[in-house]
């Protein structure tokens, strides 16, 4: 058992204004199966990198572990899977056995890096970074490049390990299967809570619930006492006036009498007052962790003919070679289709070709005449510039486009910074933006929650389902595919 006490960190990247942190505090345990969360942009890579002691930062970080992250600098492209597992210092048969848990054949040792799939290469820098001595995991979005059936095994793998680890992810399924307790960056610092992502978010919800009742009632609250403050007030000015008041009879008023009352009447007023600025108080005490995530909106067309996409006997060949047994399909107006299989059995290359890209296949595939198409590619690499330079490079509305971003949790700061200072998550959020500006008869996103927070995973899921638009997509989170998808088509047992 070894604690880790992070104490009053703050830290902000060279040449930003911005800080990622601000007197941070929080404290966990090594023996902990951890998952961090929090929205893109709230510094969950950035705190493993402090933890590893890649920046100079304000504050303290104590921990005796010896930490070890994913992803890093892997091995040289043309070591061998076995090379690389000699360096850890491990049992070639508790390597073997690591590997088989993560469906990986022992054949896969003779290897090199380079002849790896990027999938692959995820598993076995996984095995290898639980193989380092003494060493404290801290692992960084592991799914990104695993299919449903990695991720399954992946999940299965880190359940059963006796050793604690640090695990970023926005995976909801791998978070409750993997994991005992959450760690949350949010807006006013960091909370720990025992029990899976599930648990967490239930408890955040309810919590939100008392926040938003209870500011509720301090609301009807104020608003009574300022009334009453007012009558009070008016009261006590009454009583003060009535001392330089005539009495019928030509009587003198009792001065004394009418100023306790006027004294009375304003102490009364002060003390509502001070009820008053105590409830106000009280009500910047609250919601200041609230994650409001604002319903998108889309305008999807509708096209004159039922079936938009047809596929006959398709059969890709990117590479000259076909990925897999020919495919038949047909997609109608309103469907979400959701193409699934292992890595390497051609989705992205069907969505690529259902766009209009070149890519080698055989058979036939058919689209509807006009057919408007708005595409999310996997990658967000080649995103150069501004937020609200790339809008205007892609000829969208940009006050729409900056109104999505906002929604997403975008800072208005950050619509000046150039891409590469930006998260993945938010690089994902531009593309995603993009298209939600366009009208289009068929969306075709590829792998669109990547990176993306938990809370903007539910906008777009909700968005789905209210606007239910013809959507052609890739997406390896269950959880998504279980709400959005109308129907599936698995590629590799077509």
């Amino acid at each position: 058992m070894s604690l880790i006490q992070i104490s009053d960190l703050s830290f902000t990247y060279p040449g930003q204004y911005d800080p990622v942190f601000e007197h941070l505090t929080v404290r966990f345990d090594t023996n902990w199966k951890l998952g961090l969360v929090g929205r893109n942009g709230y510094g969950k890579t950035t705190l493993l990198r402090l933890l590893c002691g890649e920046y100079e930062h304000g504050g303290q970080i104590v921990a005796t572990a010896n930490f070890c992250r994913f992803p890093a600098p892997g091995p040289d492209p043309g070591q061998t899977v076995a090379e690389a597992a000699a360096a850890c210092d491990a049992p070639d048969w508790q390597f073997v056995r690591e590997l088989g848990f993560l469906g990986l054949e022992p054949e896969i040792l003779y290897r090199t890096f380079d002849t790896l799939s990027p999938g692959e290469q995820t598993r076995v820098r996984l095995a290898l970074l639980f193989l380092q001595p003494d060493g404290y995991p801290l692992i960084d979005e592991p799914t990104n490049h695993l299919d449903a059936a990695g991720r399954a095994l992946l999940g299965t793998w880190l359940r059963r390990r006796e050793e604690g680890f640090l695990l970023v992810s926005h995976d909801r399924a791998l978070l409750d299967e993997s994991c005992d307790h959450i760690l949350a960056l949010e807006r006013t610092g960091a909370t720990v809570r025992q029990g899976n992502y599930t648990a967490w978010r239930q408890e955040t919800a309810d919590r939100d619930a008392r926040e938003l009742a209870e500011n509720q009632r301090l609301r009807t609250e104020i608003a009574r006492l300022k009334e009453a403050e007012a009558r009070a007030a008016r009261w006590a000015h009454k009583a003060e006036s009535a001392k330089f008041n005539a009495r019928p009879g030509g009587l003198r008023p009792d001065r004394g009498y009418q100023g306790h009352i006027a004294a009375k009447g304003m102490k009364r007023a002060k003390a509502i007052q001070a009820r008053r600025q105590k409830a106000v108080e009280d009500t910047r005490a609250l919601l200041n962790d609230l994650e409001y995530a604002e319903a998108l909106k889309l305008s999807p067309l509708a096209h004159h003919a039922p079936c938009l996409v047809r596929a006959n006997d398709l059969c890709l060949c990117p590479g000259g070679k076909a990925l897999g047994a020919p495919v038949r399909f047909e997609l109608h107006g309103g469907q979400r289709l959701a193409l699934t299989g292992r890595n390497g059995c051609g989705k992205t290359s069907l969505l690529r070709l259902v766009c209009g890209q070149p890519v080698n296949h055989t058979g036939l595939l058919e689209t509807a005449a006009g057919l408007r198409i708005s595409y999310v590619p996997q990658s967000a690499g080649e995103l150069r510039g501004t937020p609200v330079a790339y809008a205007e490079a892609c000829g969208v509305d940009l006050t729409l486009f900056l109104a999505i971003l906002r929604k997403f949790g975008f800072a208005r700061t950050q619509f000046e910074k150039p891409a590469q200072a930006l998260s993945e998550g938010q690089k994902k959020k531009l593309l995603l933006a993009r298209s939600l500006c366009e009208s289009a008869h068929l969306y075709v996103w590829d792998e669109p929650l990547n990176y993306l927070d938990l809370y903007a995973r539910e906008q777009i899921e909700q968005l789905l389902l209210r606007y239910a638009p013809t959507l052609l997509f890739v997406e390896h989170d269950r959880r998504f595919c279980e709400t959005v998808a109308t129907a599936a088509l698995a590629l590799d047992e077509a």
